[in-house]
């Protein structure tokens, strides 16, 4: 059984940073890409950043600048450095775990963490 484990979420005011981190767990032979995904209240949830094992980038464009997803293979862990916060950047946070192999071979899962609360106000 994979878990994430998502930490580092909370308050802040307008301009402040936070750091996030989700790290994997479980028997996990390799995993392709992991990332952070969001969710505001009546919103779907929506990509904010990913990372693949040889370490591509993909960012949402309303965080570009702003944001640093990064990742530590060897711990199966991914981060997300978050600075210039805005309120419209409040949400719930999601750890994702794409291409997940339990063992080498095509089988893969995908897998979510279960939120971190990220709240950006004065």
């Amino acid at each position: 059984q994979v878990q994430l484990v998502e930490s580092g979420g909370g308050l802040v005011q307008p301009g402040g940073s936070l750091r996030l981190s989700c790290a994997a767990s479980g028997s996990i032979f390799s995993i392709d890409t992991m990332g952070w995904y969001r969710q505001a209240p009546g919103k779907q949830r929506e990509l904010v950043a990913t990372i693949t094992t040889d370490s591509f980038l993909n960012y949402a464009d309303s965080v570009k600048a702003r944001f640093t997803i990064s990742r530590d293979n060897a711990k199966n862990s991914v981060y997300l450095q978050m600075n210039s916060l805005k309120p419209e950047d409040t949400a719930v946070y999601y750890c994702n775990a794409d291409g997940v192999r339990l063992r080498p071979g095509r089988i893969s899962y995908r897998y979510w963490g279960q939120g971190t609360q990220v709240t950006v106000s004065s």
